[in-house]
């Protein structure tokens, strides 16, 4: 008996021995699978990422002078404080408006310019931007008041001759298809928060000036 008894445990040692490495290969075959569906959704979330182009400069680039103030002194007629183009894509669906703020990144973030409550079917603005509270161009778009080194709606190209200043330009996709707490006499830093609290997502730009 007590030689069955041994005889019994080594065949149970023995087939746990064989077990094991089968155990181990599944373990460690699990993490793979994880990669490899991580690796293949990877360039559908590429292709879908929210993203923000000018055809005026390439990111990081030299903002042109067209797109520079007409306030900062001087009288170079190539300066005429044009907005820049601007498209994007892949923003979140549910997007209900959008927003774009540009700031100085190298004068304390100065605001220079936010326009807001444009239409969630809107995905690019033209050059040239009214310089108004309402302008033409998106329909149903409404811009802040600029208050500084000029006074007006909307945008305040790059105003930095003697230095070379970064500009960037942020579009944000908004929860609110219109930002009702906002009127003709709000501040950029007012807008800028609002902007802020209602955003969902967002894709920048710089450009130097």
């Amino acid at each position: 008996m007590r030689s069955a008894s041994i005889a019994l445990c080594a065949l149970l040692v023995s087939g746990a021995v064989a077990l094991s490495p089968a155990t181990a290969s599944s373990t460690s075959s699990a993490p793979s699978t994880s990669s490899t569906s991580s690796t293949s959704s990877a360039p559908s979330a590429t292709r879908n990422a929210f993203a923000l182009s000018s055809t005026a400069f390439a990111d990081g680039g030299v903002i042109p002078k067209v797109h520079e103030c007409t306030s900062g002194g001087g009288s170079d007629p190539g300066k005429r404080n044009e907005s820049p183009p601007l498209t994007w894509s892949g923003a979140p669906a549910s997007a209900k408006s959008y927003a774009i703020v540009m700031r100085d990144l190298d004068n304390s973030n100065l605001i220079h310019w936010v326009i807001y409550d444009i239409p969630a079917s809107t995905t690019s603005l033209p050059q040239n931007v009214d310089h108004a509270y309402r302008p033409s161009a998106p329909a149903g778009a409404r811009q802040v008041y600029y208050r500084g080194s000029a006074s007006l709606y909307g945008y305040q190209g790059p105003c930095s001759p003697s230095t070379v200043n970064t500009y960037e330009f942020v579009v944000h996709a908004l929860n609110e298809s219109s930002l009702t707490r906002l009127n003709s006499t709000s501040s950029t830093r007012a807008a800028a928060r609002e902007i802020a609290a209602a955003t969902i997502g967002s894709a920048r730009i710089t450009g130097e000036s």
